[in-house]
């Protein structure tokens, strides 16, 4: 990710979006701003695409995102799924791993409230992307051995944190 001037944004911007839209536009990310409360911007992962939908809610100062994966969990994998995510969202020390009910998605939420006297700056919005971002591509291969290696999430998470020593 391309870091963003903060002295541009900080004191200037009260909505952490218009600070988004700029680091989408300057990282060249199609991004749609649907309102001014919601911002849509597709990323390359290691894994998969993500489209990451950010929410401003004002009177609370929370930003919100939710990064869909590429990923639909089939009716008959969403016991093993859930189980996973159970087990996987224990390991995280910020945000979750949900499946989105309307279509079976896979996702990674991240909320983050800032006090009222604060505002939202460049470098938060851009540790919510980075977050979500390293979060995602990191467990992203738990869930593929669980729903296309039919791994138990036990051994998913053992074969995918699997990290190597040395050199070949």
């Amino acid at each position: 990710m391309t870091a963003v001037d903060n002295d541009i944004f900080d004191g200037l911007v009260e909505n952490p979006l218009d600070i988004l839209e700029m680091i989408a536009g300057q990282n060249e990310w199609p991004y749609e701003r649907s309102t001014d409360d919601e911002i849509t911007v597709a990323l390359s992962g290691e894994w998969c695409d993500f489209h990451i939908r950010y929410f401003w809610v004002e009177e609370e100062n929370l930003l919100q995102a939710a990064a869909m994966m590429d990923m639909r969990v089939p009716d008959s994998k969403k016991t093993k799924i859930l189980e996973t995510i159970n087990l996987v969202n224990e390991k995280l020390a910020i945000g979750h791993f949900a499946i989105w009910t309307e279509d079976n998605t896979l996702m990674f939420r991240h909320s983050n409230m800032v006090g009222i006297s604060q505002s939202v700056t460049a470098d938060i919005c851009e540790k919510v992307t980075d977050t979500i971002l390293r979060e995602s591509n990191k467990y992203y291969p738990v869930f593929q051995f669980v729903l296309w290696a039919d791994q138990s999430p036990e051994e998913a998470i053992r074969s995918a944190m699997l990290e190597t020593v040395g050199e070949a």
